[in-house]
């Protein structure tokens, strides 16, 4: 395990770099952030991956670079943390005097919240993909609202469809990764369209032997757009659709990954964890130290602009977000599990 503590915000990884043009901050000075006792706020993260993954675990390590540079707050983090061994790294940090505790990934928030129990004078924040029941009092609940997305992603699936057949490649088969389908699902409904989607899960988010597999297959069975919700997995969903070179859209999740096959890539559901971090960290500033936080697309999320599909598919997606946004539209969080 990795285990990196970052001075400078320049020590970046390259990998990294290439995303922060889109998720960077906007050159702020320190604010000199503090834990809401005016000490010097020092932040210990976990990630499930590699921060060079240029996904989900290097949106990581930018929000927290960001955290490092606005906030002035001493920072570390480490990668490639199974959930068996989330709660035994937390409280190396513990021991080390960090007085808050990020863990980027829904798998770790029974141990997070184990551990806010535990230790009351630490501030934690958790992911969860829900409005817990719970309320601890000094733990901050980031839910990542992975459905709000999906919605105008299947509004676009629906659309640009010609065969009425749409194909969803997941990792695990986890309430988060249902809610996406549901939301997909109602879009359709809502947007009138009659084409069905069909939803695999390949067993890993960062397995592109299997999502290529996968996506194959689909495409083989008449699927002419897919929705990707994967990682590193998202390469092999790409290969798959080369290899075929079949007339099929593919989206994608977290970030842009039009270099992967600009031909048959049609959109990301793009995510910035700086601005969820920042608002917390402000928060815990002022002396808040518990909180529930939604993603939605006033707060880190937001839709690619559409590529290889008519104007008129992109002004529908463009709509669709607008009226999410205004209240308009509704997207309802179904977790159940699909059948």
């Amino acid at each position: 395990m990795t285990r990196t503590f970052l001075i400078r915000v320049a020590a970046s990884v390259a990998a990294v770099s290439l995303l922060t043009a889109a998720c960077g901050s906007d050159g702020d000075k320190p604010a000199g952030s503090s834990d809401g006792k005016g000490q010097k706020a020092r932040i210990a993260a976990i990630f499930s991956g590699s921060t060079t993954d240029a996904d989900y675990n290097a949106l990581g390590l930018l929000a927290l670079q960001d955290a490092e540079k606005k906030h002035g707050a001493e920072t570390a983090h480490s990668e490639s943390v199974p959930v068996p061994d989330a709660e035994r790294v937390m409280k190396e940090y513990l021991a080390d005097g960090y007085t808050v505790i990020w863990s980027h990934g829904s798998q770790y928030f029974e141990a997070t919240s184990k551990l806010a129990k535990q230790y009351p004078d630490v501030t934690f924040i958790g992911e969860f993909d829900d409005k817990p029941k719970e309320n601890v009092p000094n733990l901050w609940v980031l839910d990542r609202n992975f459905h709000t997305a999906f919605y105008p992603i299947g509004v676009l699936a629906g659309a640009a469809t010609k065969s009425g057949k749409i194909g969803y490649v997941g990792g695990l088969s986890l309430p988060f990764s249902y809610s996406e389908v549901h939301a997909i699902k109602q879009a359709l409904k809502d947007s009138g369209s009659t084409a069905t989607v069909t939803p695999v899960w390949t067993g890993d988010f960062n397995d592109p032997t299997k999502a290529q597999q996968i996506t194959s297959q689909l495409v083989g069975q008449g699927n002419d757009v897919i929705i990707g919700s994967l990682n590193l997995g998202m390469v092999g969903a790409f290969q798959a659709v080369k290899v075929k070179k079949e007339n099929v859209l593919v989206t994608a999740k977290y970030t842009d990954k039009s270099q992967f096959d600009p031909e048959h890539y049609a959109t990301s559901t793009i995510y910035d964890f700086t601005k969820p971090l920042d608002d917390m960290l402000t928060k815990i500033e002022a002396g808040q130290r518990n909180g529930y936080y939604p993603l939605g697309f006033e707060s880190g999320v937001s839709i690619q602009s559409p590529k290889g599909v008519d104007a008129g598919v992109a002004d529908k997606v463009n709509q669709a977000v607008e009226d999410i946004k205004s209240g308009k539209i509704t997207v309802e969080k179904n977790l159940t599990a699909i059948k």
